[in-house]
């Protein structure tokens, strides 16, 4: 069970190209009220990331820096550059028409291809929003990274037929690329995060069971014997690399479940209650009104309305 792919599956944590920025020698912007989480990528110069509270990121060419939803940044060219806000209306008439936004004054020194991922609000299961600091990865620790980051941008510069479908196809494996690459380090970068908890065997092999069969009645106890480990063992990681217990996991998988079907679906709630791993209606409805604080009949007509 690959379980990245999975839960990208049910969150709809699909990219966007936002747009192709071209800069000259002096540009900033700030990036404050944008959806999902933005993926910059330096195909060309160097750019200087700014988070607030933290000291600016220099990122380089073939770089690509993740940065979580909600967090204002800001990118510029220098570390100490008066950022600007961005100009909407131009970004998206850059994008519409496939031009590149651009910036500062001439010649062209820095090409960043922003990208945003944004993931389902109904998906309360936590990947990239879990992510409590910008990851940062290098062109020198990933050639795979390096490569698609080149033929992004070479997409990008010469659009043709099928441009549209290549781009989507090619987004979505420079996230999958930078996740492994960020995964390969030292696990005290990843501590408390979701991506972080893949690369503890025990909590791995549980959420496969999970997310493989959300359907099963899982208890600690049954999720600790398929992963042929005692139920201490299974709760100390879980609360180690997520914070909760194995339990509250599975309620939390199930119920993100549910709410998707809710919403796209015209199944009857007793078809999903048991599709998701509840034995009766009744409890599956006292479970959802606890986790969405609302019968699931009622979110039903509240989210479609």
């Amino acid at each position: 069970m690959d379980v990245l792919a999975e839960v990208l599956r049910v969150s709809g944590a699909r990219g966007a190209v936002g747009v192709m920025l071209k800069a000259g020698v002096t540009w900033g912007l700030w990036l404050d009220s944008y959806p999902g989480a933005a993926l910059h990528v330096v195909s060309r110069g160097t750019m200087w990331l700014h988070v607030t509270g933290e000291k600016p990121l220099q990122v380089q060419a073939g770089d690509a820096v993740l940065v979580s939803p909600g967090t204002a940044h800001g990118i510029a060219g220098g570390a100490s550059v008066t950022m600007g806000s961005c100009d909407r209306e131009a970004a998206a008439r850059a994008f519409g028409d496939g031009r590149a936004l651009r910036l500062g004054s001439a010649p062209v020194q820095t090409e960043v291809i922003v990208l945003h991922y944004e993931q389902d609000p109904e998906v309360s299961t936590p990947v990239l929003t879990s992510l409590a600091r910008p990851m940062h990865v290098t062109a020198r620790e990933n050639a795979q990274l390096r490569r698609t980051v080149e033929l992004l941008a070479a997409e990008l510069a010469h659009p043709q037929i099928g441009t549209t479908a290549a781009i989507n196809s090619i987004v979505d494996l420079l996230l999958v690329q930078f996740v492994r690459a960020w995964l390969a380090r030292h696990p005290e970068e990843q501590s408390g995060s979701w991506l972080g908890a893949m690369r503890d065997p025990v909590v791995r092999d549980a959420l496969a069971c999970v997310h493989a069969q959300p359907e099963h009645p899982w208890t600690t106890e049954t999720l600790a014997a398929a992963t042929s480990v005692s139920r201490a063992t299974l709760s100390r990681h879980f609360r180690s690399a997520l914070g909760q217990t194995p339990g509250a996991y599975v309620t939390q998988w199930r119920i993100d479940l549910a709410s998707v079907r809710l919403r796209d679906t015209d199944e009857p709630v007793e078809s999903i209650s048991g599709a998701v791993g509840y034995a009766s209606p009744h409890a599956f409805s006292r479970a959802f009104r606890r986790a969405r604080g609302t019968a699931p009949g009622e979110y039903r007509s509240r989210i479609r309305q």
